[in-house]
């Protein structure tokens, strides 16, 4: 039998890009949903909520209100719940509303150099996008902005063209303010284990001790954490990149971008810390004028500058666009529901990471008492709280940067010699314009050199002062030692004594429980 030879067919170059086409933002997230954090049926409704709850925060610092936060979850069936989170903020006007939570990469924060939780615009849209993909249903907004109206908007995302669809809209009278978001979900779960929606509240009101946040679960079961502070955070400001680590790409972006006329102005003006005598600087290392018109610059000279920039010295960036939580406030909010026997609290100047991002890191420890997390053995664990900008990052804690650095810590030099399993709790804060998260999902903070540097310093300090508390303490437990053996034998050497010398025995034990007190600064259970 003959055989039949097969003949390839060359494609063409026109053949093979006739399915190439432009793929929407919206469109690849929901084919690609664990990048935004919705991986794992405890996770994804964790990561509902974490969304919800940064977008209500941002929206009532930035319009200087107090927030007042409500999160409920009812159960409708197995792996089946309706979410519904409210807030007392400045509500959102109505031609706003379907981008806010119908369109992705749309929002006021990706395009400022504003320390705000959110950052890429994508968040709450994602909430959208993951509620109408496991049930097919719209999400409802109410919105009011106190002038009488309340604007009810049901919504879903036309995937294809990444732009809300409206379903149903509606006016209410009302002169009520804030916002409210409700929808259902499938495939997830509720849990009180250390990485569910519980949790994350409890962590988000410990970092944010100027807000109420009130949790029902799924059960009926109302917690609410109430604001330990009045005391509004520093509204947020925009600020000027700082030179110090930026990369060329990002300088050649900014130079496309200025008005200036020369090199040198657009240096003075759009930097931080750049002044006419640094500008000088940089003028002597680099082999062109700086005359010449930024939206010029070729890449090869682009690198002269961010090189020269490097070996010169700057001003730290400038404090006023960095919100820290504070070291009064995280003492109150962190460390006092601990009850700890030791704390201690630190706070880093600001530096810089790649880009010329301004960020500062808070840390603070807690030793005794309530701090460590129970396990389920009955055992006792070192528990490491992180936060970006106040967020708590709960999941994907081995690439994070924050935990890299606390992992790359000594403990045994500072007397914790079994750092896993001792009562110890390590509150760590990265505070920036810009966090480089790992992912949009953001729950991890990619391993930048610099932001892991500062934050090990912080540890190494907070823990140079846990070994002098531990070693003062360890001293006064040998001195109790001491005094408790002595003491002890000080009865028979007094009978003994008195025997041979015929004096009082309770007069010679006397003075040798004074003589033993004097000799190791020891007064009723009191160390000096």
């Amino acid at each position: 039998m003959a055989r039949k030879k097969t003949v390839d067919v060359e494609k063409t170059a026109d053949d093979m890009f006739k399915e190439f086409k432009e793929v929407s933002v919206t469109e690849f997230f929901r084919k690609n949903k664990s990048h935004l954090g919705y991986a794992g049926k405890i996770r994804s409704l964790t990561t509902v909520v974490h969304e919800l709850v940064t977008n209500s925060l941002d929206a009532c610092e930035e319009a200087g209100i107090l927030p007042e936060i409500t999160i409920k979850l009812k159960q409708l069936g197995q792996d089946h719940y309706r979410f519904t989170c409210q807030d007392n903020g400045p509500g959102i006007p109505i031609k706003h509303i379907s981008s806010v939570f119908g369109k992705m990469l749309a929002g006021t924060k990706f395009h400022r150099n504003i320390q705000l939780r959110g950052q890429q615009g994508i968040g709450v849209a994602g909430v959208t996008l993951f509620s109408q993909m496991t049930t097919g249903k719209p999400v409802k907004i109410s919105s009011g902005t106190g002038s009488g109206v309340v604007h009810e908007t049901k919504l879903m995302i036309d995937v294809r063209k990444n732009n809300a669809e409206i379903v149903e809209a509606r006016d209410i009278k009302d002169r009520w303010r804030g916002t409210q978001i409700e929808g259902e979900l499938k495939g997830v779960l509720f849990s009180l284990a250390e990485y569910g929606p519980f949790e994350y509240m409890r962590r988000t009101a410990i970092a944010n001790p100027h807000a109420t946040f009130t949790f029902i679960d799924p059960e009926g079961r109302k917690t609410t954490f109430e604001r330990s502070s009045k005391k509004i955070p520093q509204k947020p400001c925009e600020i000027k990149p700082h030179p110090k680590n930026m990369d060329v790409d990002e300088f050649i972006q900014m130079a496309k971008a200025s008005k200036g006329r020369h090199v040198s102005s657009f240096l003075e003006t759009e930097f931080s810390r750049v002044s006419k005598s640094k500008v000088a600087e940089i003028q002597s290392t680099v082999t062109f004028d700086l005359k010449k018109n930024p939206r010029r610059l070729a890449w090869s000279e682009a690198e002269e500058i961010v090189k020269a920039i490097a070996e010169i010295d700057f001003m730290a960036p400038p404090t006023e666009g960095l919100c820290p939580i504070g070291d009064d406030q995280v003492k109150k909010a962190v460390l006092n529901i601990l009850e700890p026997e030791f704390e201690a609290t630190i706070a880093r100047s600001p530096s810089v990471h790649s880009g010329g991002v301004p960020f500062q890191v808070e840390v603070a420890v807690a030793y005794g008492g309530n701090a460590g997390r129970n396990i389920s053995d009955g055992g006792l664990r070192t528990e490491v709280m992180r936060f970006a900008n106040r967020v708590p990052l709960l999941f994907d804690a081995g690439g994070c940067a924050i935990q890299k650095a606390v992992n790359s810590v000594d403990w045994k030099r500072y007397e914790l010699r079994d750092f896993e399993h001792s009562p110890f709790t390590i509150f760590v804060n990265l505070v920036s314009t810009h966090i480089p998260y790992t992912s949009a999902g953001k729950q991890s903070v990619s391993d930048d050199d610099e932001i892991i540097k500062e934050i090990r310093m912080a540890l190494m300090d907070v823990g140079r002062k846990f070994k002098r508390y531990h070693s003062k303490k360890r001293r006064e437990f040998e001195k109790e030692a001491r005094y408790t053996a002595l003491m002890k034998y000080s009865t028979e050497l007094a009978s003994a004594v008195s025997q041979i010398n015929g004096k009082d025995e309770q007069k010679i034990l006397g003075d040798l429980q004074d003589l033993i007190k004097k000799k190791l600064r020891y007064s009723g259970g009191n160390k000096e």
